[in-house]
């Protein structure tokens, strides 16, 4: 089993150390990030452990049709809860609805689009090859999901200190809600055995962030 679980191992270390130097030392546009970086320092070394180690496809990510209709009717309904967060966060904010143009198509559609390819990256890295290997070996959903939850926090650590440089509660407040968005993915993904409908929640996740600024 251990040796089963190395791999994830390795590329948990690899993804956690190289984006959290990169954090530590450099600041790129964050479309430069997202569209460039990222899928270079998450998705190549996970996709060579997939196409060339274990031979096997993007099937096995969950990048599947089946039960397409249902994944995305899932992930909607999930989706609406982090919506709605959003939306309820800014009036207590505020005291009133301000959105600062948000809603504008200048604005509006690159965000989506920017938060799609965040949700792509991340998704595949965390649901569809550390937590769906993981659950395959030791063949419990749960003690996985809580394992690859707590590593999608660790990569979270760094952007909240360098970047945001929130103090400590904050820093608890804002890992303890990237558990839960990633429990939540988790259980979506097990249900499911769709990448979409954790790709789709993912999206959803970011806007209460930036409903609240």
């Amino acid at each position: 089993m251990l040796k089963k679980l190395r791999p994830i191992g390795r590329l948990f270390t690899f993804i956690f150390v190289v984006w959290g130097l990169y954090r530590l030392i450099f600041r790129l546009p964050e479309n430069v990030e997202e569209i460039v970086l990222k899928p270079l320092i998450w998705l190549v070394p996970t996709f060579y452990l997939v196409f060339k180690k274990e031979k096997r496809g993007m099937e096995s990510l969950g990048y599947t049709n089946k039960n397409l209709k249902k994944s995305i009717g899932k992930g909607l309904i999930f989706s609406l809860f982090f919506l709605v967060v959003g939306i309820s966060l800014n009036y207590l904010k505020n005291g009133f609805f301000s959105f600062g143009g948000i809603f504008s198509k200048d604005i509006f559609w690159p965000t989506v689009l920017l938060s799609f390819i965040t949700a792509i990256s991340e998704e595949t890295v965390f649901r569809g090859y550390i937590f769906n290997r993981m659950a395959e070996i030791l063949k419990n959903d749960w003690l996985a999901n809580l394992i690859s939850s707590v590593g999608f926090c660790l990569v979270y650590l760094p952007i909240s200190i360098f970047v945001y440089h929130y103090n400590l509660p904050q820093i608890f407040i804002f890992l303890t809600l990237t558990f839960l968005f990633s429990i939540g993915s988790g259980v979506l993904f097990s249900w499911t055995g769709s990448i979409w409908s954790s790709i789709l929640v993912h999206v959803f996740w970011a806007w209460p962030a930036i409903l609240v600024q």
